[in-house]
């Protein structure tokens, strides 16, 4: 089975999909391993992992495409959604953005509908006008049919335009054939339940990312409510950031590392050493 068949079958399955958001080869690795068959490429993480900030629409495709091929290599198995960002550009630009996804193996692909490039504030996300999001969409689910892979569509509108143009526009998205749907900064669970609504049979995603502000579901409640995948920007780049400071403090303090650093053992086992030597001795010239 491809990449999009497989998410389509766990789509169709009962259970609730938990996607960690991983960025470079390490984290896809850990994912891999912790036993996680999804995941997702987030740009907020690719922002920070590459740039060190903020997600506010740096990066290029170039970049972002290479941080998903370095996450394709380490874990081929797993289900990559990956961000696909406003598309990088216009209809046209998305459909090479799929394309190039699609060919090189990921699931899915998120194509949202705010401006590009962003305005220069970090505040807010203006969107583009409806008819425009919708060919974008269209241009999209066009583009997929190469590879089958699955075309999330995404609106950041409801902050400028309100829940019932948003609503409006996952009804159409779902009218040009997206086959998973993400309302983005949802008020209250009234206008979550107005976006389940509006996705009719297809799959909605939701973020969980803690300090948001609207209280953030458990796995328990984002599925009772409706949502089918949820994926978590923070709950791996977080910890990373408070461990590797607590790395770089505990130099500052004259000390050799931190008390959380992994055993010098465990550390090579996660990154593999043993499995290089493993797959080495079949290269080894034999001089006996």
């Amino acid at each position: 089975m491809t990449p999009p068949d497989r998410l389509r079958a766990l789509l169709s399955a009962p259970e609730f999909i938990v996607m960690p958001a991983v960025w470079d080869g390490l984290t896809a690795k850990l994912a891999a391993n912790a036993g996680f068959e999804t995941a997702f490429l987030s740009g907020s993480c690719v922002s920070a992992g590459r740039l060190g900030g903020p997600d506010l629409d740096l990066f290029s495709f170039g970049e972002v495409f290479n941080s998903f091929n370095m996450v394709r290599e380490v874990a081929p198995q797993t289900l990559i959604l990956a961000d696909g960002d406003h598309g990088h550009g216009n209809a046209m630009n998305v459909q090479r953005t799929v394309k190039n996804y699609g060919r090189a193996g990921a699931a899915a692909i998120l194509i949202e509908d705010k401006i590009t490039p962003r305005p220069l504030t970090a505040a807010g996300k203006p969107c583009l006008p409806r008819e425009e999001a919708r060919m974008k969409i269209r241009a999209a689910v066009e583009a997929a049919k190469d590879s089958g892979i699955l075309i999330l569509a995404r609106t950041d509108c409801r902050p400028t335009l309100g829940i019932d143009e948003a609503a409006t526009r996952i009804e159409m998205f779902v009218e040009e054939g997206a086959d998973i749907l993400l309302l983005d900064s949802p008020a209250d669970d009234t206008e979550v339940d107005r976006a389940i609504e509006a996705a009719g049979e297809r799959p909605s995603l939701v973020v969980l990312t803690p300090g948001l502000p609207r209280a953030t579901p458990t796995q328990t409640e984002a599925a009772k409510m409706g949502f089918k995948i949820g994926v978590y920007p923070t709950a791996l780049l977080s910890p990373a950031i408070a461990g590797m400071n607590a790395g770089l403090q505990a130099l500052a303090n004259g000390e050799l590392q931190a008390k959380n650093a992994l055993d010098p053992a465990e550390l090579r086992q996660v990154l593999g050493y043993s499995d290089y030597e493993t797959e080495a001795t079949r290269f080894r010239e034999n001089t006996e």
